[in-house]
């Protein structure tokens, strides 16, 4: 019996600690307070706003373009000889004035053929002095003995035809002479600079051959791609024709040029004659007057041909219309207002211009009103915000006194939560 009895106080007494403590347990967690539910009270998300402003706004246009020439031509060889001279302008970059001889083919043949020319034309001079003497004593004669009205051939008047014809042909190979003899001197018939030299001393061409390539440099113009919208803020016609130079609407063109940014004033005096297929976009043709002289001693550097530059163009002006940083758009065409009790308002707008730092509208936001600049996730009609301007001051203490402060717990700082929208 005591064996019987050791071993179940030795595997009974663990047992019978373990229910105690059971039951401890479940005695306490009868006998504990229990904690009172209570529904959590949402918290107003804090985001920063910006005052919408009316004012009178002039629409901008920002697009970009090369420069090149106005007129640009291919120097060629109209008769054949070998080159004689070369201008020492007559190199890349070189400039040259109107008229200016660059090239001249050696002349001599020419100047022969002008010689034999002249010749011919003295023979058939004095032929037709000697017809015109002939003819006018075959007119005395018939006067003195002849009867009724003479032919046409007893009076010479054929020969005299032919005199003067066979003048006539001289002069005209003398003018044919003289003018193969010109084209021996190639020149442009405008101010410029070399772009291109494809021949030099020595060399033979014959006629269509390429010399070299030129362009003026009296005027340089640009081609500004505009979309859709863009022509709409310029305010022009799509067939746009300024009547002059000086009646043409202003543009600025800018470009960094030796480590400084300049800036050439330009003039819109037309539009390209159709719409590029690829693109969609219509050009605008800005012209510069004198690049290389008086545009570049106002801007401190001449407008080179190549040279890529922005455009800045004026538009037309709206009377009133609601501008607005950036940041406030959500996606194309809404702006989240914050109304004066708190309370979030989701707006359509029509965005008439949009740039890097702002945007203007008109449509959907008033004066006054104030725009969220901050992302906001979930942002919905009705939602109730904690509006702060840009120094984390509140723009409506009202609306939040109103809430009570229990409501209006700190939500941290305004911009940490995801966005729902891009701000485009």
């Amino acid at each position: 019996m005591s064996k019987v009895t050791g071993r179940i106080a030795l595997f009974g007494l663990p047992v019978l600690i373990i229910v105690l403590f059971i039951v401890l347990f479940m005695v306490l967690g009868a006998t504990q307070e229990r904690p009172q539910r209570e529904n959590p009270v949402p918290r107003p998300a804090a985001v920063f706003v910006a005052q919408a402003e009316s004012a009178q706004v002039t629409l901008e246009i920002r697009t970009q373009g090369e420069v090149t020439p106005l007129t640009e031509i291919g120097l060629v060889a109209q008769v054949a000889g070998r080159i004689a001279y070369v201008n020492p302008s007559f190199v890349q970059g070189g400039f040259f004035e109107a008229g200016e001889v660059l090239v001249r083919l050696e002349d001599e043949d020419y100047r022969l053929a002008v010689t034999r020319a002249e010749a011919l034309v003295a023979q058939r001079q004095q032929a037709l002095i000697r017809e015109q003497a002939e003819a006018s004593l075959a007119a005395e004669e018939w006067q003195a003995i002849g009867r009724g009205e003479a032919s046409p051939l007893t009076l010479r008047e054929p020969q005299m035809a032919e005199a003067r014809a066979q003048l006539a042909a001289a002069d005209a190979g003398l003018r044919e002479a003289r003018l193969a003899l010109s084209r021996t001197r190639i020149s442009a018939p405008f101010n410029g600079r070399v772009r291109q030299k494809l021949a030099d001393l020595g060399q033979y061409v014959g006629p269509g051959a390429r010399i070299g390539e030129v362009f003026s440099t009296d005027t340089a113009q640009v081609r500004l791609p505009l979309t859709d919208g863009e022509l709409g803020r310029l305010g022009v016609p799509v067939a746009f024709r300024a009547d002059s130079y000086e009646t043409a609407p202003r543009i600025t063109l800018a470009a960094s040029l030796g480590g400084e940014m300049r800036q050439w004033d330009a003039r819109i005096v037309r539009t390209d004659s159709s719409i590029d297929p690829q693109t969609r976009t219509l050009y605008a043709i800005a012209e510069v007057a004198d690049p290389y002289g008086a545009a570049a001693e106002a801007s401190g550097a001449p407008l080179a041909v190549g040279l890529f530059v922005d455009a800045l163009i004026p538009g037309r002006e709206l009377a009133e219309a609601i501008t607005l940083p950036r940041s406030a758009l959500r996606g194309a065409d809404q702006v989240l207002v914050v109304q004066p009790d708190g309370i979030l308002s989701v707006r359509t707008v029509n965005v008439v211009e949009s740039r890097p730092d702002r945007i203007v509208v008109t449509g959907g936001v008033y004066d006054g009103e104030y725009a969220v600049t901050s992302p906001l996730r979930g942002a919905a009609d009705g939602m109730r915000v904690r509006a702060l301007d840009g120094d984390g001051e509140p723009v409506f203490p009202e609306a939040e006194e109103a809430a009570g402060d229990d409501e209006t717990a700190p939500a941290g700082d305004p911009g940490t939560s995801a966005p729902l929208a891009s701000a485009g």
